[in-house]
Order: structure tokens, then sequence, then C-alpha cells
């Protein structure tokens, strides 16, 4: 009877010690990534008040936990009380730990969109900006500004817009008028109309300031605007800026040309980074201001987005006598008050090599 009772005792010994250590392992498991492949971001919203077994079943529901009860006994053993509502950016490859220690931490998924305008860029750069950044697409902020309903709206709202921006020789009515800047956005499902509420609002304010020079400057808003965003792609400081236009407002009161690299570039929709040929230079175009019939004339409108710099600059020119400019390699400029000397600068640039062709 003693054998037979010892050997039962050791069948149950055993049975309990691979319980626990099936059990220990389980509860291991438990805690380890659902899939180490997927780092498929997902967005879960915990209400609040609604107590730790029901967080348990969300995480289970969206699969970022491989036990509900594993889960329960952790937090349990851990003592983990702290678990906070909101919401919370969590994946697949992250572990129970990990988990736990975002809810509790309670810093929720900002579903905020952060966006930043550089000045200088134009709708081309912007379209692709707003469609990186948001649900929208390229073709979205393309629609936008062809719906003349639209845009007239905006020409009845905001003081600083007027028919100038329908002239069917303009690329993008809006060009030149969305401020640059940094701005946030509650989330990405902004609409493109209220992205450019949003800048034209921050335009307001920026060209509000300089209004009473406007008006008495001679020029419209939006040839202002066109001449600040010819300067802003021209020159890289205020020094620099206040001479180029100087030498912009001397050229059309002697009604020369401007004759600006930049403007050819948008005319024929080439980014800057890229070649210029004797056509693209020649080409008849209301941007191109090296092509012919643009004596005296500024561009149609602005060909990109200009700071407040810039805008100062094209109110606020230098006085002086110069016809011409140039850059060197490093961005300095330098001016000249006649051809001659024009070409003795580059001559010297070329010499030094400060010259890029």
């Amino acid at each position: 009877m003693k054998k037979k009772i010892i050997s039962i005792s050791a069948s149950v010994i055993i049975l309990i010690v691979a319980v626990i250590v099936f059990g220990i392992i389980w509860y291991n498991v438990g805690q380890k990534p659902v899939d180490t492949s997927n780092s498929e971001e997902k967005i879960i919203e915990i209400d609040s008040g609604i107590g730790t077994k029901n967080i348990v079943k969300i995480l289970k529901e969206n699969n970022l936990v491989r036990s509900e009860l594993a889960t329960e006994i952790y937090i349990k053993l851990n003592n983990i009380n702290s678990l906070k509502a909101g919401k919370y950016q969590l994946n697949e490859t992250m572990s129970l730990q990990e988990i736990l220690n975002v809810i509790s931490s309670g810093k929720v998924y900002d579903e905020t969109v952060k966006i930043t305008f550089p000045e200088g860029k134009n709708m081309r750069w912007i379209a692709n900006k707003i469609a990186e950044s948001t649900k929208n697409t390229e073709e979205d902020v393309y629609s936008l500004l062809q719906d003349t309903t639209y845009i007239q709206s905006l020409i009845q709202e905001y003081w600083f817009i007027d028919e100038s921006i329908m002239n069917e020789n303009i690329y993008y009515p809006l060009e030149g008028y969305l401020f640059p800047d940094t701005y946030t956005f509650e989330n990405g499902d902004i609409s493109v109309k209220d992205i450019f509420s949003k800048m034209l609002n921050n335009t307001d304010k920026i060209l509000t300031k300089y209004q009473n020079q406007i008006n008495n400057s001679g020029f419209n808003v939006h040839q202002i605007l066109t001449i600040s965003s010819v300067i802003e792609l021209e020159g890289n400081d205020s020094d620099a800026r206040a001479g180029i236009a100087s030498v912009f407002y001397n050229r059309l009161r002697k009604n020369m040309p401007l004759g600006s690299d930049v403007t050819t570039y948008y005319a024929v929709r080439k980014e800057m980074t890229e070649s210029l040929y004797v056509d693209d230079i020649n080409s008849e175009n209301a941007y191109n201001t090296r092509g012919p019939n643009m004596n005296g004339k500024l561009p149609v409108g602005p060909i990109c987005n200009p700071s407040e710099d810039a805008i100062k600059a094209a109110l606020n020119p230098a006085q002086t006598n110069y016809l011409y400019f140039v850059a060197d390699i490093n961005g300095k400029v330098y001016f000249s008050e006649n051809y001659e000397g024009h070409q003795q600068i580059i001559q010297k640039l070329q010499q030094e090599g400060l010259w890029s062709e």
C-alpha cells in the first residue's frame, strides 16, 4: 500500500510541476509581441472609467496582446493601476510591458499635423507637400485652384486679393498669396480649402502691417507680391534684396526688361537645379522677363511665396542707379550701373573661380 501511495504522489507532483512550467512558459509568451514583423501603427482609444478588464479586451480585439488572461495576471502581479484614458499609437511589435507603459504614461497620440511651408517655394512644391502631409492629393490642390467660384469668394473675402489673379496667363491663382510659415492643423483630414484659409489669414495679418506703404507705392498688392517673389529667389539677405529691388525698379522706369532667370525657370516650369536652354530664354511667356515683349513689365504674377523680408525689400528699395546685378557661387551679389561694369564683374568672378555658368 505504501509503495502505491508514493507512486501516485510522484505522478501528482510531476503533473503539478509540468503545469507550473507550462504556466510560466505560457505567461512569459503572453508578454511577448504579437508579431515582430508588423510595425503598422494602430490608434486605439480608451474611454474614461471603462476599467482594466475592458482595456485588456480592447487590446486583444486590436491584436496587440496575445492573451487577455495573461495580460490581466501581468497587470495584477505588477500592481499596475495607472492605465489612463486617451488615444494611443501602438503596434504589434511592442511587448506587453511596452504597451502598458505607453498607456500608463498618459502620452496620448497627437493627431495634429504640422506643416512647414518655407519661403521661396512655388505652388507645385506646396501641392506636393500637402499631399505628403495630409489625406489630400496634389490633384485636390489643383482642382480647388481651378474652381472659379472659390477664387471669386476669396476676392470678396480678402482686401488684398483682386481680379488680377484671374488673368488667363496665370498658372495658379493663389501663387504668392499663401504666406510661408509653419502651420498646425487638427489632423490629416484637414481640407485643402481649410489649409489655404489658414495661410491666407496669415497673409492678411502680414500685409495689413504694410497696407499704407503698398497704397503709396504706386503698385497694387498683386504687383508688390510679384516683384517680392522675384526678389525672394534672386537674393538671400536683406541688403542684397534691397539692392535687387532697386535694380528692378530702375529697369522698369527705363522701360527695360527685368531680365531675371528665375522668372524664366518658372515660365518653362523647370526647377532651378535644371539647365535653361536658348529656347527657354527666348520663349514668349507672360512670366518670362528674359523673353520678347517684356520691356518695362513685371511677370503676370508671383513665381513663389515670398517672405516678409522680400516684401519689405520691394517696399523699401535701396536708392541707387544700379541696372545690373550678378551673384557668385557663394550667393554674394554684385551690382553695377552699366553693362560694361557688369561684364567686368563677371570676368573677375570667372578669373577667381567664383562664377557658375
